[in-house]
């Protein structure tokens, strides 16, 4: 059983008891890659379980990437990626284009929404043929609106003219 203190700023001490050969390991973890501290690494474990745990309920707001290797070359293939990015143009935010050699492109493609919606937008993309491979990372955080809607503030409130009651 894990044990709880509460630190300043939010932060929470929990205490947990690994086998040696584990701590062992987490040692060596933060060593290679370069984490402060073990607080860090396993933070860091946390998050990537929790961000796995709320893919898989599919219903959690989402923000990430798509990442395809194409060949521009094969016929058809760039109108079927573009017509699909329009179809789900709700939560395809942006798409960078970079050149590749031998007619071959990376796309990486900015989305958020729903994570369920966002993982079947990624496979229909990944499953177009002439995608060479794909892949799609997904985060708890969210994109903030850039602007208001007309007629809200940027906390999505009703906002009124300056001098009007």
């Amino acid at each position: 059983m894990a044990k709880e203190a509460v630190l300043e700023k939010g932060v929470k001490r929990i205490s947990i008891s690994l086998p040696n050969a584990v701590y062992c390991e987490l040692d060596n973890l933060v060593k290679a890659r370069g984490f402060t501290n073990r607080s860090q690494a396993v933070a860091e474990m946390i998050n990537a379980s929790l961000i796995e745990h709320y893919k898989q309920r599919g219903t959690e707001m989402m923000a990430g990437t798509i990442t395809l290797f194409y060949d521009e070359s094969k016929s058809g293939l760039l109108p079927q990626l573009a017509a699909i990015e329009r179809e789900y143009i709700d939560e395809v935010i942006s798409s960078q284009h970079i050149l590749l050699e031998d007619e071959h492109t990376m796309e990486v493609i900015l989305v958020q929404g729903p994570a369920r919606r966002l993982k079947m937008i990624a496979d229909k993309l990944i499953t177009c043929k002439g995608v060479k491979s794909g892949r799609i990372v997904m985060m708890s955080l969210l994109i903030p609106p850039i602007h208001p809607f007309p007629g809200e503030d940027k906390a999505g409130q009703e906002s009124r003219p300056k001098g009007k009651k």
